[in-house]
């Protein structure tokens, strides 16, 4: 008889939670704390989202999403979760850029930045204090019309090697390209530029555990292999949600799922206005990604000069389709030394390769293509990696690759997208409590609300918002 991973849980809680990313689990722990019931409800075997990990034979332990986020992941951490947890991201100061157009090493802050631009690239002082001002004070409201591309050309007309430079990192981080809206590149950039790039040392394994026991120390219960089939709503306002052959009821649901799967699927039309579910409909899913995860054999080494981040290119000039293609010219490398990612046992090193990548490109491969494919992908991988790291192929023990449908299986995201959906879905996912009374979205949106700090700030946002409902409610009886 299959296990009733629902067991003991309660007939009513004031919140569900659906999805245990960082913005459900952030948004769950928030309001535990605040003394509401809350239920947790995770499809998947595992909290975290793509926030997460996977062990391999060999106890090789590999993250899927870890490498580098801003300093403002110290504060919020701290605040919204425990100093146990901000205590343990530390600073990653070696970042490395090779193309055609340059080859350099940053520490990835507005100082250095500014000595790169003025002195490597001859870009004038002025120039490049009032393109940092630029980007720092731009905000959600700004004007949304203006593209990254133009914002570049505003300042660094004609500058491909500039572009590059600037934007290759931010499209690594959370998938947005030059035809985006301009501030959904200058807030996520001016966080970065604030005091550099950060990782949680200690792995997200390590990192999960730790939000774990916070949640249970706030009386969160949670439950895993609990995916949601409906969300219920009554005259109007979120009831409760079908999950299990169960329906428990609730208050005010938060939903941490992709944005189109919790309109579209969970809500449905039946209950939304028209001009709302066009809108939903209307909103384009972000891209997805590939991974290969390569880890070397006990006792192999890797010299930590390679560096922390590593973005590598061959094609001689910047090109958004290009860091999409299949025919892949970009790789952005992640090391994992035992300093950055230690494990309990051994010490082991470990290197992860990123490239964006489109759904449309593996979707409706047949298994057979699909094997030869991410085979070839790993291959031609270690071929790059190779050319910075020579012998490496015979140090490592064990390599694998992730593509959107691996994605699309774990998360259940459509069409695999690794960063949410594009910057309209952002209104949408701040109408939903507009539509339903009592539901509330915190899922990747906008671009400005994906990566590990949009993530949790986003959630910080939402569960004020279901605090100050809930105490409403209960007032006014």
């Amino acid at each position: 008889m299959p296990k009733d991973f629902l067991k003991g849980a309660a007939d009513q809680y004031d919140v569900v939670v659906i999805g245990s990313g960082l913005a459900g689990m952030t948004s769950a722990n928030i309001l535990g704390r605040a003394g509401h019931r809350v239920l947790l409800l995770e499809q998947h075997y595992k909290l975290g989202g793509l926030a997460t990990w996977f062990l391999r034979p060999g106890g090789h332990i590999f993250d899927v999403s870890l490498h580098g986020f801003p300093h403002g992941m110290i504060k919020s951490c701290r605040r919204y979760w425990n100093r146990d947890i901000s205590d343990r991201i530390v600073q990653l100061t070696n970042i490395r850029f090779d193309n055609p157009q340059f080859s350099l090493t940053t520490t990835f802050n507005r100082e250095d930045f500014t000595r790169l631009l003025t002195t490597d690239f001859g870009i004038e002082p002025q120039t490049v204090n009032d393109f940092f001002d630029t980007a720092r004070g731009m905000n959600f409201y700004d004007d949304q019309a203006t593209t990254t591309r133009q914002l570049f050309d505003r300042f660094f007309p004609g500058r491909d090697d500039v572009v590059r430079l600037l934007m290759e990192p931010i499209t690594y981080a959370n998938g947005s390209t030059l035809e985006d809206p301009a501030i959904t590149y200058g807030i996520v950039f001016s966080n970065f530029m604030n005091k550099g790039v950060f990782i949680y040392e200690g792995g997200t394994e390590d990192l999960v555990a730790r939000m774990k026991k916070e949640l249970q120390s706030n009386n969160v219960d949670i439950r895993i292999n609990c995916p949601v089939e409906k969300i219920v709503v009554k005259n109007g306002h979120v009831a409760g949600v079908e999950v299990g052959g169960r329906t428990i009821g609730c208050r005010a649901v938060v939903s941490n799922a992709n944005l189109r799967t919790t309109v579209l699927k969970f809500l449905g039309d039946e209950v939304l206005d028209n001009s709302f579910v066009e809108k939903a409909q209307e909103v384009r899913l972000n891209n997805s990604s590939t991974q290969v995860y390569m880890a070397l054999k006990e006792g192999e080494t890797i010299e930590e000069s390679s560096g922390d981040l590593f973005f590598t290119s061959t094609s001689k000039e910047f090109r958004t389709d290009l860091l999409l293609s299949r025919d892949i010219t970009s790789r952005t490398f992640s090391f994992y030394y035992p300093r950055t990612r230690p494990q309990k046992k051994k010490e082991r090193f470990a290197v992860v390769s990123s490239t964006n990548a489109n759904w449309s490109d593996w979707a409706d491969l047949n298994e057979e293509d699909y094997a030869a494919s991410k085979a070839d992908l790993v291959e031609t991988t270690i071929e790059a990696l190779e050319k910075y790291l020579p012998g490496v192929r015979n140090k490592i023990e064990r390599a694998e690759a992730a593509t959107p449908r691996t994605f699309h299986h774990y998360t259940q995201h459509e069409m695999g997208a690794s960063f949410g959906t594009k910057f309209e879905g952002l209104g949408v996912s701040r109408d939903l409590p507009n539509q339903i009374g009592g539901m509330y979205h915190a899922g990747s949106v906008g671009i400005i609300m994906s990566g590990w700090l949009g993530a949790i700030n986003y959630g910080v946002i939402v569960s004020n918002e279901v605090d100050a409902q809930l105490h409403n409610e209960s007032a006014h009886v």
